[in-house]
């Protein structure tokens, strides 16, 4: 064994014990979440903007894209917190998540600057939330195959 993955294996086995508690992946959990409630909760205070998001993307009927939207987002992320279906829950938001990316930040369209840069930004920022999501699910599968397929928390 090398130096290097002494001191790995020593530092691994020091903060284990702290990050795998399920607080911490609660908190992680939340933290990856918190997006899809912050702006399901916006939508629902400001409705008329919610619409108004939903017209500049060419989202129609927009009232019931909007409705739509706050719903799954609030649900998906319910259902991840509590651990119910949060393979699904997670792969919906994984699937979401890119498809608005793609509606949202269509970076190569725009002309080089400012709001190019910050759009390249955002879409790739975005699509390492979809990634997370997509670990997220695999976890949980994976974690469902060790205890013989039972929902674990």
């Amino acid at each position: 064994m090398t130096h290097s993955s002494t001191i790995a294996s020593r530092l691994a086995a020091g903060v284990q014990p702290f990050v795998t508690t399920p607080a911490i992946r609660f908190i992680a959990h939340l933290g990856l979440c918190a997006a899809y409630i912050q702006g399901p909760l916006t939508k629902i205070l400001d409705f008329d903007a919610a619409l108004g998001e939903m017209n500049h993307f060419g989202l129609q009927p927009a009232a019931l894209f909007a409705v739509a939207v706050i719903v799954f987002e609030l649900l998906a992320s319910a259902m991840i917190l509590a651990g119910i279906l949060r393979w699904l829950a997670a792969l919906g938001l994984a699937a979401f998540t890119l498809a608005a990316t793609f509606i949202a930040l269509r970076f190569w369209e725009l002309a080089p600057g400012q709001e190019r840069f910050m759009a390249t930004n955002a879409f790739f920022e975005h699509l390492g939330l979809a990634g997370a999501f997509l670990l997220v699910a695999w976890y949980d599968l994976d974690r469902r195959n060790e205890a013989g397929g039972k929902p674990l928390p």
